[in-house]
């Protein structure tokens, strides 16, 4: 196809000069000849990733007809082997870079499945092809340089367009969707190139938005695959702003300072792999080396230098060749070379951040045993669809200017669940990507065996009403223990009568949890607990009827799981009628990216339904031990399990429960009432751990306290704190 087929100029057919060479982008005189100096230098390794990321190319055929499937990949090619032109001079990269820019200028549209010319397909080739049409500038020649300037300023014109003819819906207004982020970043980057005032205005407006209302403890409500994919865009466009108008958003952007913290809370033991809340493809879709960089860089984060160097070392391949997001890692080599910073030292994370976070937009808690690779982690979330800030903001905005923006597709009907990994493997799971989302789909509680009101679809809050929403409340992350109470009543649809159901998870500094499911609804209801692994659990003696105990195993890691179901005398939980056990299969298939309609992920979840006889009121009871699933049966050995030791405790008002080796667990009743035997307490939860001088108590939401006779806090100020060590407290 040629430029005539195309609807473009000929270059040079009527005569008049050539359109001069456009300023290079992000690569002024002065950072080039410092860019070069250091090549055999402190930027060796990142040119010997774009040498190789290049070497790929030429080993690599694009295709000569647009295929059904995404092309988003042409753009970075482009900006790869135009940088290594630039930084060399040497001719075989131009050659090369032409090669495939000549690909995606005899396209007649960019995207062929979905919204051709206007979604990501074109934002990612803009902003490629665009850095690399001022980067090689006038050694494309003339012909060459028209011809790739023409089909910029027709894609340009076409993306410019769809946005404002859609402004207040989908992507052009989407403020918290990375469609949103890189097709923005796309037209800005063009209309630097081309010098369209325009195109770049539209693209810094939506980004000011952008950047004072995306959630500023850095949570992102898509998750962590999502987050690698999309908020690269943020840093892109910001790094961009900042060099072509001397504009700098980077302190203004909040999301951007914290996100990391969210990103390292949300890395499984081990670092390799992640925490797949939301839509996630697989659990190594989680690095980003090049975004990794520039947050050290910007923001001076030494442990985002680190886990630069620790993925560049250990996980890279891996994940660029497991990961099933496309382009992917590979194409991001342009980036690792111009954002990395030597001045920024790398700093271990395990000797700076704590093993407990709190990320309260998301309602998100973090527990892990320490930074080990062997350690225990509990991921617990409970929020709004979006997040706070999203649901809030974007109803505010929606009202005033008539719009629909929160677009949170890939945020699933999870609030209230959890997932839990131990000694490098999983125990309890996510679902991973779906397009029929449903709360049945997590570690969750049915009520009549349906799920969150709105579920089935993609977009379950879509057209939610203000009032459909979930919290956290009662946290603590501090200290080696979590606590939080996730209030999720109010998302079951209106017809089954929940007048309240929440979740309360306490996790003591071993690993042990303890989870707590209240309920009520409005006449009687079945209430289902489910826990989702990868491989089916094996059922155990329980420790007494109303009660179900299995066995969870998956390489090293291994978990007792009881659940107590039903009321008992004195308040209690566990001696009554019992609860029905089932053991089945989960599967979840779905379609990623409409972009490419053959490519499909699927997981299939082993699924434990324990369900309690119907009655208005929920109360249950679960406990988690892991244990090493190799030193099973040694309970002298490191981690051993001879089997579960935890006990409920008798208990007037709350629930107790001792987990042995000195971890106690003391909840509060919905009164905020904890009368135990050595405890009485208004209170969310009395944890102890630890024996003799040796033992910690953290209390949340407290106002009074006595523990084995001892008053620690009278009217919310603390009484006795020389007694025991460690007092932690929320709401002091």
């Amino acid at each position: 196809m040629t430029d005539t087929d195309l609807g473009l100029p000929t270059p040079g057919a009527t005569g008049t000069p050539a359109d001069p060479a456009p300023a290079r982008l992000l690569l002024d005189d002065a950072r080039l000849a410092d860019l070069r100096s250091r090549l055999d230098g402190d930027l060796a390794a990142q040119w010997r990733r774009l040498a190789e990321q290049c070497d790929l190319y030429r080993r690599t055929t694009p295709p000569a007809e647009h295929p059904l499937a995404s092309i988003t990949y042409l753009g970075p090619a482009a900006a790869n082997l135009a940088l290594a032109y630039r930084l060399t001079g040497q001719r075989h990269y131009l050659e090369e870079a032409w090669r495939w820019i000549s690909v995606a200028v005899s396209f007649e549209h960019w995207g062929r499945a979905h919204l051709p010319d206007h979604d990501l397909d074109a934002g990612w080739l803009l902003h490629g092809l665009s850095l690399a049409y001022t980067w090689l500038g006038d050694d494309l020649g003339p012909e060459r340089a028209g011809a790739l300037r023409a089909k910029l300023a027709l894609q340009g014109e076409r993306l410019y367009d769809f946005a404002v003819a859609n402004e207040g819906s989908w992507w052009s207004s989407s403020y918290w969707q990375n469609h949103h982020w890189i097709c923005h970043t796309g037209l800005a980057t063009v209309g630097y190139a081309l010098g369209e005032r325009a195109w770049t205005q539209r693209a810094k407006d939506a980004f000011a938005t952008v950047v004072d209302v995306l959630p500023a403890d850095g949570s992102d409500m898509e998750g962590v695959v999502y987050w690698r994919y999309g908020v690269p865009w943020l840093a892109t466009y910001l790094d961009l702003l900042q060099h072509a108008e001397g504009v700098d958003w980077w302190d203004r952007c909040l999301f951007l300072a914290n996100t990391f913290w969210y990103r390292l809370h949300q890395a499984a033991p081990g670092y390799e792999e992640i925490v797949d809340h939301g839509d996630c493809h697989d659990r190594r879709s989680g690095h980003s080396v090049a975004l990794y960089r520039i947050l050290a860089a910007r923001y001076g984060i030494g442990e985002a230098q680190w886990l630069a160097d620790t993925v560049a070392d250990r996980f890279f391949w891996r994940e660029a060749y497991e990961s099933g997001v496309r382009p992917g890692v590979l194409p991001e080599a342009w980036a690792e070379l111009l954002w990395y910073d030597d001045a920024v030292a790398p700093v271990d994370p395990a000797t700076t951040v704590p093993a407990q976070a709190a990320f309260e937009d998301l309602g998100l808690l973090v527990h892990r045993t320490s930074w080990d690779d062997d350690a225990t982690l509990l991921s617990f979330k409970s929020s709004p669809g979006g997040g706070h800030t999203a649901w809030e903001t974007s109803r505010r905005l929606d009202a005033e200017r008539g719009w629909d923006t929160l677009s949170a597709g890939h945020h699933h009907p999870d609030a209230g669940s959890f997932v839990l990994a131990s000694r490098g493997a999983w125990l309890l799971v996510d679902e991973g990507y779906s397009n029929r989302k449903r709360a049945g789909h997590h570690n969750l509680v049915l009520v009549d065996g349906q799920g969150f009101a709105g579920e089935g679809r993609y977009h379950v809050y879509a057209d939610a009403p203000p009032t459909r929403t979930a919290d956290m409340v009662d946290v603590l992350a501090d200290g080696g223990f979590l606590h939080g109470r996730a209030r999720t009543g109010r998302m079951y649809p209106d017809e089954l009568g929940v007048e309240s159901l929440e979740r309360t998870i306490a996790v003591l500094p071993s690993g042990r949890v303890v989870v707590v499911d209240r309920g009520r609804a409005a006449e009687p209801r079945s209430w289902t607990l489910l826990f989702h692994s990868d491989h089916p659990g094996e059922e155990a003696a329980p420790p007494g009827p109303g009660a179900a105990r299995h066995e969870l195993r998956n390489g090293r890691a291994g978990a007792w799981l009881t659940t107590y179901a039903g009321p008992a005398v004195d308040g209690g939980v566990g001696e009554g009628e019992g609860c029905t056990v089932e053991r089945v299969v989960t599967d979840v298939e779905a379609n990623p990216t409409s972009s490419t309609p053959d490519l499909v992920v699927t997981r299939r979840l082993h699924t434990l339904r324990v369900t309690l006889p119907a009655a208005r009121d929920l109360l249950a009871v679960t406990v988690i031990e892991p244990f090493d699933a190799f030193r099973a049966g040694d309970p002298a050995g490191p981690g051993g399990s001879g089997g579960p030791t935890a006990r409920l405790l008798p208990a007037r008002s709350g629930v107790a429960v001792d987990l042995g080796d000195g971890e106690l667990a003391y909840l509060a009743d919905p009164d905020g009432v904890i009368d135990a035997d050595g405890v009485r307490a208004r209170a969310a939860a009395v944890l102890v751990a630890g024996t003799g001088s040796g033992r910690r108590v953290a209390v949340v939401a407290a106002h009074q306290v006595t523990l084995d006779g001892r008053t620690l806090l009278s009217g919310g100020t603390v009484a006795d704190d020389g007694a025991l060590t460690g007092l932690l407290g929320a709401d002091l």
